[in-house]
């Protein structure tokens, strides 16, 4: 095994393509020697793919309201439990440029299925494009599956990146999550973004009952959409939710995952996500091979996380100067602006 194992990440190190025989034997691999050589490796090919350099997103979660009842999601529209809130378009961009000025390289601009957006989509369109220009640097939307007309729209708005998570390939599996969602249709979505210039990010979550082959069938289709960023991010029962009562599964798959994807997909960003663990969940990882910080939020504005909706928001650790200080830790380090935008601009010219 352990033989077998070093000759797959040689593999992955000299830029050879993985098999799913290598695939299942990196995700099958459970001691921790295995799983140590596994994170190694990913962040060997990491450091040659982007250096030591790291990006950091700032997120603005602007609307927590949502027509969809997804099993999973606090922010589910029957749950009765979250307090809602729609921020103003005064807030969002004072928020949006106190981010930017603390030193982050994208915007992610985030919401429910909120029909006061999405029945009026130039709304949405609007606040897009006041943003960019309020900013100037990269944005991420992150509004759901909206029509095509809508995609184009935010598209000329200046939006960079179109953030829409299947969370599973596997149909079956997907039914159970969101219900009442068509998958073709929110697969189709992201292809109408890529067609209009916008780069895709993919999200996978892990800990819901899913298979080695069902993780090495979503990398296939990752491959396939041409991704430019892919995030894994562990399960987290939610209050008021079906899912409520479901045991978790720990972070040891999310990682696996990191590095798989890292190993697989080598070009790509990956993000660590600050909503699942907080701070002090970042380091494993980064460790691991992530090479973007997301889910960074200011303090006392009253604007939410996902997975966990408060934690270490309002003590000021989910900010640039925290995330900075486990970067050194980690011999990593908050990459330029210019280099973020390097890598965009490179990255949109290779086309889909």
């Amino acid at each position: 095994m352990s033989e077998n194992l070093d000759k797959i990440l040689e593999k992955s190190i000299e830029k050879q393509a993985l098999s799913d025989e290598d695939l299942l034997c990196l995700l099958h691999s459970e001691d921790e020697d295995s799983l140590q050589k596994i994170f190694s490796a990913a962040r060997e090919v990491r450091c040659r793919e982007f250096g030591d350099g790291i990006f950091l997103y700032g997120f603005v979660y602007f609307s927590t309201y949502c027509r969809n009842d997804c099993n999973f999601c606090y922010y589910r529209s029957s749950n009765q439990l979250p307090e809602r809130y729609r921020k103003s378009r005064e807030e969002i961009i004072r928020t949006a440029v106190d981010l930017k000025e603390s030193g982050v390289h994208l915007i992610d601009l985030t919401m429910g299925e909120d029909d006061y957006y999405l029945k009026d989509g130039e709304r949405l369109a609007e606040l897009v494009s006041e943003l960019k220009a309020a900013c100037g640097i990269p944005v991420m939307v992150s509004p759901g599956v909206v029509p095509p007309a809508l995609i184009r729209r935010l598209a000329e708005a200046g939006a960079d990146w179109y953030a829409l998570y299947q969370e599973t390939h596997n149909r079956d599996r997907f039914k159970g999550l969101r219900l009442h969602q068509d998958y073709d249709t929110r697969m189709q979505a992201k292809q109408a973004a890529a067609s209009c210039g916008m780069l895709i990010e993919e999200g996978l979550l892990s800990g819901i009952g899913e298979s080695a082959e069902d993780v090495i069938h979503s990398l296939h289709i990752m491959k396939e959409m041409g991704v430019s960023q892919g995030r894994s991010m562990t399960f987290v029962p939610q209050q008021g939710t079906p899912m409520e009562g479901r045991q978790q599964s720990g972070f040891l798959n999310e990682l696996k995952m990191i590095a798989v994807l890292r190993l697989y997909l080598p070009d790509i960003l990956i993000p660590a996500s600050l909503d699942v663990d907080g701070i002090r969940g970042l380091e494993e990882r980064l460790m691991s091979g992530a090479n973007v910080v997301t889910s960074i939020i200011p303090p006392a504005k009253g604007f939410a996380g996902v997975a966990n909706a408060y934690q270490d928001i309002d003590e000021g650790f989910r900010t640039v100067p925290g995330v900075a200080k486990i970067l050194d830790e980690c011999g990593l380090r908050r990459a330029s602006l210019e280099e973020y935008a390097e890598w965009i601009e490179k990255r949109k010219k290779r086309g889909f």
